[in-house]
């Protein structure tokens, strides 16, 4: 009867999409993941604003994460792409109407308003509102900046003054090929500022992320800061087209990408898959073969909405409502990562690190 009784449990498990529990996996260093607010409370706020960022710290937040790109002056701000049709209200500036603009980015045709035809002052007059308007609020619409790196390190410099354990910065460099190939790089901007507000040795409250390759081993060469792979579940990077990142997820990958990385952040589901009916799989030996190669994994991205859930953890059929993030991320744990990355801080930490 016992092992009928557990045969039948394992079924069951298996037709409502959940799994046995699986043994806890160290992380690399045997250090508890870290909790990186992806775009800060983006599942609250309009993503890349310092309203954004402020929340996701006061929720439990390790790190937050802005995705930077360049103004025509040169300036890095913090936007997830630097055609910001999507993400402020620019489309209804008249004034800007003639900036409108057709580009091949990365190999893509996109059509809207480019940060690099703006100047700061310029993109200053700009608000921003809600990426995903059909799963979460637009109360937010038109009340916050482009905030700046520099004003986010600002926010940062003035939240750790009094903490024993500083929230940490976690940037990625936005299409670097492009930029450098409009005369706009990153590598100096970024490394400038990074120093002016103390980030220096391997030690420092910071990882740079890149999907490319070339912009990272340039950061390489040039600081010994901690650099993140950043991985898709498909595709290759911008800059090398013989590359893919299934080729680099492998151990023989790996141990390349440890040459010049730190780390990895991939897709989520290259830790755990999907199957057809959304369910989470097995999880894949990703994890295990990158801390054999000595790489940390930071997976991306969580987030409450049913949308995006497992189907197990979906709390109804409403897309925008809100189903068992924890249950996902505790899936993920039991994996060894060493942190992931969540628009939903507060739920994130509520797993990670218990209630406040």
């Amino acid at each position: 009867m016992i092992r009928r009784a557990g045969l039948l449990s394992a079924l069951l498990l298996a037709a409502c999409g959940a799994e046995p529990m699986a043994a806890q996996q160290p992380t690399l260093d045997g250090k508890p993941p870290i909790l990186i607010a992806h775009r800060g409370a983006s599942g609250e706020r309009p993503e890349h604003t310092l309203e954004a960022y402020k929340l996701a710290i006061e929720q439990g937040a390790d790190y937050v994460e802005p995705d930077l790109v360049l103004t025509k002056d040169g300036v890095l701000v913090a936007r997830h792409e630097n055609e910001i049709s999507e993400t402020t209200n620019v489309a209804d500036h008249p004034e800007f109407a003639s900036r409108k603009a057709t580009k091949t980015i990365d190999g893509q045709e996109f059509t809207g308003w480019f940060t690099e035809d703006f100047t700061l002052a310029e993109l200053k007059t700009l608000r921003a509102k809600e990426r995903l308007p059909k799963l979460r609020s637009t109360a937010y619409d038109g009340k916050y900046e482009i905030p700046t790196f520099a004003e986010i390190l600002d926010l940062l410099a003035a939240v750790n003054k009094d903490r024993k354990v500083p929230v940490g910065v976690y940037p990625e460099t936005k299409h670097p090929s492009y930029f450098t190939s409009i005369g706009l790089p990153h590598e100096a901007a970024l490394l400038t500022m990074l120093d002016t507000y103390g980030y220096k040795g391997r030690a420092a409250p910071v990882f740079i992320q890149s999907f490319e390759v070339g912009n990272l081993k340039t950061l390489r060469a040039k600081s010994d800061l901690p650099l993140i792979q950043l991985m898709d579940a498909e595709g290759g990077p911008a800059d090398d087209a013989k590359t893919t990142y299934v080729a680099m997820a492998t151990p023989a990958g790996l141990k390349a990408v440890a040459a010049y990385a730190d780390g990895i952040g991939p897709n989520k589901a290259m830790v755990i898959p999907r199957g057809a009916l959304g369910t989470l799989g097995d999880p894949t030996s990703l994890v295990r073969d990158a801390h054999a190669a000595g790489l940390k994994v930071h997976p991306w991205t969580f987030r409450r909405e049913n949308y995006f859930l497992p189907l197990a953890d979906k709390g109804g059929i409403d897309p925008a409502g809100h189903g068992d993030l924890g249950a996902e991320i505790s899936a993920y744990l039991r994996t060894g990562i060493d942190g992931l990355f969540s628009d939903n801080s507060r739920e994130a930490a509520a797993v990670m690190k218990g209630p406040k």
